[in-house]
This record gives structure tokens, sequence and C-alpha cells, in this order.
């Protein structure tokens, strides 16, 4: 069977999330109480008791996340009963980190570690009101381009997520970014939708974030993947510990390529997708991205049972 394993991002995050993995299996809630000791504070407190506006700070929505879709890995990995043999995993934006988790390039202690400092690195690099996303739907890349291009005037305004075909997230200077939501709106027959984020990811903006995470990567132990992973950055494989680094550092400051990405997998052979962690948003994107696919979500224990149900029978030519 050829599949792909897959990780949401941020934005996937609500109060409660993964608590069926916690309750009902050993190695998931190993997952949380390592997470917990590796931060130095009780992170699982906050997914399952805070409330939607303590989740939603960066540097504890990122870890959060993390956490969750490894606890559904594991859960699953536990229930498949070996090693799973995806032909790629990969992830949106911190998603990447948890594949890499996922894949054994990196310890489940030191990628939290990361992304609790990766969003406290985000949230600091620019000042709150200095800049913006918005997300536009309708248009093609080439068209946001020239938008954003027309807009900046100076400032920073670039395509930040390219999610699907036809929906692209900007990010940048909220001036440039507001100018480019007013010409969108007086030429194109598209919908924009500003985003409530914190800071302006995945743009020229957020450059002294990867230059600091670099200092953060020298510090952790790295490995070879044990599968290959769809850089965010590149929409190629990596396959070793030098180049998983490498891609991170540039995924902090450069769009998302998520649809580009999907259709790498597609080139190399992959015919499904699992979806591990909190929501399914990922698998509505795949959706658009590749009409008559029909990928497994696995955000708790009923949709783990579906997934695997569905492994099993693939596998064995039901």
């Amino acid at each position: 069977m050829k599949y792909a394993m897959i990780f949401p991002g941020q934005g996937a995050q609500h109060p409660g999330m993964g608590r069926d993995f916690y309750e009902r299996w050993g190695v998931s809630k190993k997952v949380f109480e390592e997470a917990d000791e590796a931060l130095g504070f009780s992170l699982s407190g906050v997914i399952f008791g805070g409330t939607p506006e303590e989740l939603a700070r960066t540097e504890i929505t990122q870890p959060a996340i993390l956490t969750v879709s490894v606890a559904a890995y594991r859960a699953f990995v536990q229930e498949l009963g070996r090693e799973p043999e995806p032909l790629c995993m990969g992830g949106h934006s911190l998603g990447e980190y948890t594949a890499l988790v996922a894949a054994g390039a990196l310890s489940l202690a030191d990628g939290v570690r990361l992304v609790h400092k990766r969003g406290q690195l985000m949230q600091s690099a620019v000042p709150i009101g200095v800049g913006a996303m918005a997300a536009i739907i309708g248009l093609e890349l080439s068209e946001v381009e020239a938008v954003c291009k027309e807009a900046s005037q100076g400032e920073v305004c670039q395509a930040a997520n390219i999610n699907s075909p036809k929906q692209i997230v900007i990010s940048g200077h909220a001036g440039a970014v507001s100018r480019a939501e007013e010409i969108i709106g007086q030429r194109f027959a598209a919908r924009v939708v500003p985003l409530l984020v914190s800071a302006p990811f995945h743009c020229e903006l957020m450059r002294g974030v990867a230059d600091e995470l670099k200092e953060e990567f020298a510090k952790v132990e790295w490995r070879a993947p044990k599968f290959p992973i769809i850089a965010n950055f590149s929409a190629k494989a990596v396959r070793t510990a030098s180049e998983a680094r490498a891609a991170l550092f540039s995924q902090t400051f450069s769009p998302v390529m998520w649809s580009q990405s999907v259709l790498e997998m597609e080139r190399s052979g992959v015919e499904d997708y699992f979806e591990l962690g909190p929501g399914s948003v990922l698998s509505g994107l795949i959706r658009k991205i590749c009409r008559g696919r029909h990928p497994y979500p696995v955000s708790n224990a009923d949709e783990l049972a579906a997934a695997l149900e569905y492994l099993r029978g693939a596998e064995d030519g039901r």
C-alpha cells in the first residue's frame, strides 16, 4: 500500500484535543508526560484544562499540537502492531517538526523544546500590529504574487502558505497586506479573509527567527529520518540530518508549499493519506489538490479505528 503520513500545523488546536489517546493508550499518555517534563511545566494541563485563548498562544500552540500528533502516531503504531511503512511523511509548518519526530530524526523532548522556542521567537520577532496575514481564496499563485509585488511599496508582502491551488495566505507588514486586500477587492472576484494571528509567519520578517533557531538546532541531536520528509520550503524530499536542519531553517521565512508538497507525494506514488493529530484541515486541502483522494484523519479513537481498518483491508487486497 502506497501511503503518506502527514501532520497538522497551527490552527488545528482546540481544548481537550488528544484526550482519547491520553486515556486509552499508555504509549500516548507517556508522550504527554515526556512533553511536560521536557518543557518544565504542565503542557497537558493547558491542553486538557486551559482556555482557547491560553492554547492559542503561539509558544503553547506549537508544542501542544506536536505532542497530540505524536501521541496519535504512537497509538497508530501500537494498534498496527508493527512499524508503519509510508512512502514519505510531511507536515504543514510546525507539522514538519512533528514529522521529523515521528520519523526518528528528533527526539520528542528536543522536538517540543524546539517548537516552544520557535513560538516564543516568532511572537517576539515583530511587534503586535506591525505584521498581518490574510487568506486569499479564488486566485492562482501567479496572480497573488503579482498583487503582493504591487502592494509591497518597499515593505514585505509575500505568499506565505500555498495551501491549495486557489487558497493562498499572504504575510508581511500590516500596511502592505492591507493594500493587497484592497487591490484584490477592486480587481478580482476573490474572497479575502484577514487572519487573527499574532505574527506574520513564513515571510522575510521571520528571517531573524531562523538565525536564532539555527543556534537552537546546534544544541540537539539529529539523525537521518527513517522515511523521506517532504520539506515545506522546497516541496522535495529530505533524507539526511543535515538536509532536515537546512529545510527547517529555510521554512521559517519561506512559503509553506503545501499544495506543491502534496503533488510531489503524488508523483512519488502516494495513493492514500493518514493525517495524525488534531482536526482534519490537511485532509480537506488534499481533497482540493487531488480530486478523488479520500484522506483519513486520525484525531480520536474512532478515527484511528477507521483508518486502521482501511489500511489492513487495503493490504489484504479487500
